[in-house]
């Protein structure tokens, strides 16, 4: 064999040789390439922030181990990404809204409730006693004793009223004055009338004065017969007066019902004073 034919042969070994070396490197590469790409996805994986709900579990693994080493191949179950849709944000403040205004209604309810249930409780004392409500006076005929023994005034703290007799010989007069308060002249046919204590001009407590036989009011002079009529002073009307009730002969004044005193100029008992005033003629003054 020549020496032409010998290298030539050299040469093509060593050329084939080389392909095969490059062939098997670029295959290797290529292996490594595919796995460096799968770790960067994994990484890629584990630090995004999905919202998936679910993640195989270790019993998963193992259960697809099982199936793979008999033979059947099982796809791993497959996590579904759901997009993420950000808020309304006009939704949020009228929520938010909403709710400011439904709390703002909820404290004021309560509020006036909780006031209309503390006035009802003031006003209405029915149950409870005291005034503002029907107060036992006793027996008639011993409360109109208990009137002449304090010379004809008797007050009952209780039912913030004074007690005075109302003469009988006066009756007839009295139905045409209050005849349409029935409450009250049925106590004055009884012979009883009580009289609120305040005075009708500006609410201060009026005292008797033994003296004169007449209430007369310290602040402003109003003065008033021994049956609450006005006699003098800057008074707009005469004493208010309660409802008045005998039961079984049991006195009954009702505080929660309030009646009007009689216009000026009203006198039907004719009472003058019969002594010296306790405060000074007031008529038409203060």
């Amino acid at each position: 064999m020549s020496t032409l034919v010998i290298i030539t042969l050299v040469i093509g070994a060593v050329l084939i040789l080389g392909a095969l070396v490059l062939l098997t490197s670029a295959r290797r590469g290529g292996e490594r390439g595919a796995g460096a790409l799968s770790r960067e996805t994994r990484q890629r994986d584990r630090a995004s922030k999905s919202t998936a709900k679910t993640e195989s579990s270790g019993r998963d693994i193992e259960r697809l181990a099982n199936v793979n080493r008999g033979g059947e191949i099982v796809k791993a179950p497959t996590t579904e990404l759901q997009e993420w849709t950000p808020p309304d944000l006009e939704t949020l403040g009228v929520s938010r809204r909403q709710f400011f205004n439904r709390a703002t209604v909820t404290l004021m309810t309560a509020s006036l409730a909780g006031f209309g249930a503390a006035s009802l409780g003031f006003l209405w004392k029915g149950a409870s006693g005291g005034f503002g409500s029907k107060i036992s006076a006793g027996k008639i005929d011993e409360v109109i004793q208990s009137i002449r023994t304090n010379k004809g005034f008797l007050y009952l703290s209780e039912a913030r009223s004074w007690v005075t007799e109302y003469p009988k010989d006066s009756i007839g007069k009295a139905k045409i004055v209050y005849g349409s308060q029935a409450p009250v002249y049925s106590g004055m046919e009884a012979g009883i009338v009580a009289l609120y204590q305040k005075c009708p001009h500006l609410g201060c407590r009026v005292p008797e004065c033994k003296s004169s036989q007449w209430f007369e009011c310290p602040c402003h002079g109003s003065q008033y017969n021994r049956v609450g009529e006005k006699k003098g002073g800057p008074a707009p009307r005469g004493m208010d007066r309660f409802a008045v009730s005998v039961t079984n002969g049991v006195l009954v004044i009702d505080t929660g019902a309030v009646f009007a005193g009689p216009a000026i100029g009203i006198n039907t008992t004719g009472q003058e004073a019969e002594g010296p005033h306790c405060i000074g003629l007031a008529e038409g003054g203060h």
